[in-house]
């Protein structure tokens, strides 16, 4: 299985970007949100984290291997989440997700129904499927962001460091990932695992909004 691939971007188009890599070209699907971030990086060294499917009828031995490629492992595991709502699949979420992940992660984890099946293929019922199934996964993708990361800076106690651990890989600095920790542990809650301790720390940062 292909989960990485690093080439020369050559051509983009509102569906694919087209990798060189020696003597060969690579065409991989990317998600509009994605595409909008390579615009300004043709005919420059790119790194896509992948999915690898297979498109086509196995039944009439038509099968195509396809790829499908992400900026950061947080976005390629957010979209595999979204693939796995009943009515989604791969073709139809690399069509409906032309909004950045912390912008539909926001939706799904604050259930905004309504908002969610604006996107496209997504009506409502399928938007209230994808509430049902992942409401309560989305608050490391609604914390999103992009940044390059400095040195590790360590934090104790486990359910912490592994929330440390998925701030990072969402794009918060170390600096501002344990700023976020210390703060929710500062008000004296206990959390028992990492998805409670997201919540939270999302919450704090939509009230900081209001």
């Amino acid at each position: 299985m292909i989960t990485k691939i690093t080439g020369k971007l050559v051509h983009l188009t509102d569906v694919e970007a087209t990798l060189e890599i020696g003597a060969f070209e690579y065409g991989v699907f990317v998600p509009d949100f994605v595409r909008r971030r390579l615009q300004s990086n043709i005919g420059e060294d790119v790194s896509l984290r992948t999915i690898e499917y297979m498109e086509g009828n196995p039944q009439k031995g038509r099968l195509t291997p396809r790829l499908v490629g992400f900026l950061s492992d947080a976005e390629r595991e957010f979209f595999e989440l979204v693939c796995s709502v009943d009515g989604v699949g791969i073709k139809k979420a690399l069509r409906a997700i032309v909004r950045p992940v912390r912008e539909v992660a926001s939706e799904i984890e604050e259930q905004e129904i309504k908002k969610l099946s604006t996107l496209p293929g997504i009506g409502p019922a399928v938007a209230e499927r994808i509430v049902a199934k992942l409401r309560r996964k989305m608050a490391k993708f609604a914390l999103m962001v992009e940044h390059d990361l400095p040195e590790d800076i360590s934090v104790r106690d486990d359910v912490a460091n592994e929330t440390y651990e998925a701030l990072l890989a969402v794009g918060h600095t170390q600096v501002d990932a344990r700023q976020r920790i210390e703060e929710v542990v500062a008000s004296g809650r206990k959390f028992k695992n990492v998805e409670a301790m997201l919540s939270a720390i999302y919450e704090q940062r939509r009230e900081a909004r209001n």
